[in-house]
């Protein structure tokens, strides 16, 4: 069972969020404008999804961003953490931006902050403009300055009204996964690619982290990096040292050159790549950051694996422990390792949990209601944990729940489902779980407790 919540550990302005990224729930891919992204052309190539689902209509909330936003009037969060569309802002990857596109997100800031909702503006959460892919995509620098210019438009029009900005999203699924891996759009299997694009991602970040600040000078400006704990599966050398790459490759490679220290020396090796450096890049990925986000959802267990991909190691399952229905360990300190590690180690002005949650097979009772327990117990424990961080001296400024809805999870299609909120695809339908009202609860424990003195 979980541990009791800590609020008093936590500050008096903790943001209470919900989280969502644009492909997963929006829909309407042809519609105003909008032109084709990756994942577009990855979920509709057979066999590259469970199901062979795509994102075409996800859970429309294209069309139904008002009944989504009265959810979180419910939940009674602070704030609520989205994702821009490029190729729903700049068709063209470049050149020219679509009005009807930034339109509909000025709508969506406008009416989230006459409802109290702070937004949160993530810029770039993995739909790249299939245009740009057909030309190297992420292998090649021009998408880096692609980026800050379509970050610049997009400030420029809601940089009055929105002042928190991510760059990236979880850079590591994008480079890795993308490109090394081939789970995810754009579904390549290539080293070089992949460590060419990891480096472009980082550029990315900083001409976009550049971009933002000069079209809103008191722009509060982040990158969000999915994290993990790693620990060796036996006390071999080999597992010691392969739990070492794990972790340069997982956490390091994305931390430290965001940090001014340059991509860790012992992992160019590992790779084995030259990295597409030019002078006075160093310097633009670092720009200072005024927050950093962490995406965190199981540890790490590895292996040596001499014969796999790089990192030459292999996550380890382990048994007689929790898991969720993503078949991903459950560990609840893990969050609060990584928030104090990074605490200690790059010392960032502030934190926040920009993701965390799990999927189970929800249940739908006779009379239309949700209970998840086995969500609503790891929401707990995994909250409980970051109040423990930050009692411990972490500057966690805030925790947003993954995700507000049940929706399309990349290469799982719609079978997995991490919502607070059930939706019935079919009918489109929103029922908020029992999760969501812990959530809530959670949310007016906090508010309710003793504030700090001045």
């Amino acid at each position: 069972m979980s541990d009791p919540i800590d609020f008093a550990a936590l500050p008096d302005d903790f943001a209470w969020g919900v989280a969502t990224s644009a492909y997963q729930i929006e829909g309407a891919v042809a519609e105003d404008g909008r032109s084709p992204s990756i994942w577009d052309t990855f979920s509709h190539t057979p066999g590259k999804i469970d199901n062979n689902d795509t994102g075409d209509l996800a859970c429309d909330h294209y069309h139904r961003w008002r009944e989504d936003i009265e959810l979180m009037k419910q939940l009674d969060v602070d704030a609520y953490r989205f994702s821009i569309a490029w190729p729903r802002v700049v068709p063209g990857g470049e050149g020219p931006v679509n009005a009807k596109g930034l339109d509909f997100y000025e709508e969506l800031v406008d009416t989230l902050l006459a409802a109290g909702i702070t937004p949160s503006v993530t810029l770039y959460h993995w739909d790249l403009p299939q245009v740009l892919q057909d030309r190297g995509g992420w292998t090649e620098r021009d998408t880096a300055e692609h980026l800050a210019a379509y970050a610049s438009a997009v400030a420029e029009r809601l940089g009055d009204r929105v002042t928190h900005w991510a760059t990236l999203n979880e850079p590591l699924c994008s480079a890795w996964i993308g490109h090394l891996e081939g789970r995810m759009a754009p579904g390549l299997t290539d080293l070089t690619a992949a460590v060419q694009a990891s480096y472009h991602l980082l550029l990315g970040h900083g001409l976009a982290a550049q971009a933002v600040r000069a079209a809103v000078p008191d722009a509060e400006v982040g990158i969000v990096n999915n994290l993990s704990t790693v620990e060796p599966a036996t006390k071999s050398d080999a597992d010691v040292l392969a739990a070492r790459r794990m972790d340069g490759h997982t956490n390091r490679w994305w931390l430290d050159p965001v940090h001014g220290r340059g991509f860790p020396e012992d992992m160019r090796e590992v790779y084995g790549v030259d990295l597409p450096e030019r002078p006075g890049d160093a310097e633009t990925i670092a720009q200072p950051l005024d927050w950093l986000g962490l995406n965190y959802y199981f540890p790490a267990v590895v292996a040596d694996d001499p014969a796999g991909p790089a990192p030459y190691a292999r996550q380890v399952r382990r048994l007689h422990v929790p898991r969720t229905g993503m078949d991903w360990e459950i560990d609840a300190h893990g969050i609060e390792r990584l928030l104090l590690r990074l605490t200690h180690e790059y010392a960032p002005r502030r934190l926040y949990v920009t993701e965390n949650g799990s999927a189970y097979p929800d249940i739908v009772r006779p009379d239309g209601s949700v209970d998840d327990p086995e969500r609503t117990e790891y929401l707990l424990q995994h909250v409980a944990a970051c109040a423990r961080a930050a009692r411990k001296g972490a500057p966690l400024a805030g925790y947003f729940a993954w995700s507000l809805l049940d929706n399309f999870e990349w290469a799982y299609g719609y079978d997995k489902r991490f919502g607070l909120v059930h939706v019935d695809y079919a009918t489109q339908r929103r029922t908020i779980k029992g999760s969501g009202h812990r959530y809530h609860d959670i949310v007016r424990g906090h508010r309710r407790r003793p504030r700090r003195a001045a």
